[in-house]
């Protein structure tokens, strides 16, 4: 009898101590693009900007477990974000440009987010690009493509989830199909105001909106997105007023946790991170991953309220670039970075500006002053007359109407532009092997209840298991 009371006494104890474990609140943070590399130069750099040798750590790398995860494709070694983003929100590997579905292109897969709102809890799902980009719409669409922006925003409705953030729909009135077959269709925003989600445009907005909203959806203003609709800016080219992923963190935060006794699961992605390396803007990329840790700050402010009931996962869904860290004979200076004060998307659009403004007017000197204002050269950032050169012929291409640009995955720069992002990279030894992804690895890192079970090497496919099995989900 004495045993069996032992016996009984100790699965008791067994059992409250895996409910005292079990996740009720759950962090899920993407970093696009984001290899071993980003956040480590990320962390050198911010060493080396206080005459130190070194790393200063973000807080996500002080996490208390850590892994490295593998991130091919089903079709490929390298994957793109669709697939990437399906392995790390199903479970499932499938082919480059596909969405919640497996290679066959038809057989769904659902998501650990709709695992989690199927088990009772609130969900959110959020980002610094579109909502309906790969990334967040592995979450919630299945599609065979990408590419159909209208559709997964049709998804992102028949999913629906409590709290959806990001720069604006790609294609609230599919524009793409109506081209084609003329016909017109309702918009997104009707749409998701017909299915009960309340429209916040801006922060601001979101506080004066979201104690009434049963459903959220958090963009930027319309005067954002009537400039660039596909993200929010860059923390690089930030102006007061601009939206940050820190403050659609805070509102997943504060809107998922209305109903604190439901818990809730929250990803956020910082996509930006993936589009500075497809343009292999280093100066770019390094405050991008600190503000992705920024957002991250967040939710582990959170975390210290709730530590026995929080968990907190940070990754990536593929590396972008193949970054080098010291191109130099044993030597790297990331601190030159610090004179770059735009990114070069956001300094083509100032060529372009000073080149419609000024005319004839825009000459080589107002160009050099330009140049030392963005970019901190001939100042902060000592030139060689050879940069120099280089420097003023794309310039001279811009004055003759001759310019041919750089063509990126996101868009077009200026050779001007993308010529000085590629000289104050070369001064400060950071190199890069592409303009595209890599299948590099990337890091894992967590902290809180079930963050035990992130480590050593993994596959992506493996995370959201991981993280269903410490929340306590049950799924297929």
């Amino acid at each position: 009898m004495k045993k069996l009371t032992l016996i009984l006494s100790f699965m008791l104890l067994s059992v409250l101590y895996i409910q005292a474990q079990q996740a009720k609140y759950v962090f899920y943070f993407i970093g696009d693009g984001m290899g071993v590399n980003q956040v480590l130069g990320t962390q050198m750099y911010q060493s080396e900007l206080k005459g130190e040798i070194g790393v200063t750590p973000l807080l996500f790398t002080q996490f208390p477990y850590t892994a490295m995860a593998s991130t091919y494709s089903a079709t490929n070694g390298v994957t793109d974000s669709a697939a990437a983003g399906t392995a790390l929100a199903t479970g499932n590997k499938t082919h480059n440009g596909a969405l919640g579905v497996l290679k066959d292109g038809t057989t769904e897969v659902t998501s650990i987010a709709s695992w989690a709102k199927a088990n009772g809890y609130r969900v959110g799902v959020s980002t610094s690009v579109t909502i309906d980009h790969a990334t967040p719409a592995a979450f919630y669409a299945h599609q065979d493509d990408r590419g159909k922006s209208y559709e997964i925003g049709l998804d992102l409705i028949e999913a629906n989830f409590d709290f959806y953030a990001g720069s604006d729909f790609d294609d609230p009135t599919n524009r793409k199909a109506s081209r084609k077959d003329g016909k017109t269709y309702e918009d997104l925003y009707s749409l998701t105001n017909k299915a009960g989600y309340t429209l916040a445009r801006g922060y601001k907005d979101y506080k004066k909106k979201a104690k009434k909203a049963e459903k959220m959806i958090l963009f930027q203003t319309e005067a954002a997105s009537a400039v660039d609709r596909s993200s929010i800016p860059y923390a690089i080219d930030r102006k007061k007023g601009d939206m940050t992923l820190a403050e659609i963190t805070r509102a997943g935060i504060n809107f998922l946790s209305k109903d604190a006794s439901k818990g809730f699961f929250l990803m956020v992605e910082g996509g930006k991170i993936d589009w500075a390396c497809h343009d292999n803007d280093a100066a770019t990329v390094f405050r991008e991953v600190k503000d992705f840790d920024d957002a991250i700050r967040v939710a582990y402010e959170f975390y210290e309220q709730h530590p026995d009931e929080t968990l907190i996962v940070v990754t990536a869904d593929h590396e972008t670039g193949g970054i080098a860290l010291g191109t130099g004979p044993y030597l790297m200076h990331t601190h030159l970075l610090r004179g770059q004060r735009i990114s070069a998307d956001a300094y083509t659009k100032e060529l372009d500006r000073l080149r419609r403004e000024l005319g004839d007017k825009f000459t080589w000197e107002v160009a050099k002053a330009s140049l030392t204002e963005h970019f901190g050269f001939w100042t902060d950032v000592p030139l060689t007359p050879q940069h120099e050169e280089r420097l003023r012929k794309a310039f001279d291409d811009i004055r003759q109407g001759i310019e041919s640009g750089e063509e990126n995955l996101y868009g077009k720069q200026s050779a001007l532009a993308a010529r000085a992002k590629r000289i104050i990279n070369q001064l400060a030894l950071v190199g890069w092997q592409s303009g595209g992804h890599s299948n590099g690895v990337v890091p894992v890192f967590a902290i809180g209840a079930g963050a035990e079970l992130f480590h050593g090497k993994m596959d992506n496919t493996e995370i959201p298991l991981c993280i269903a099995r410490a929340a306590g989900y049950s799924h297929d």
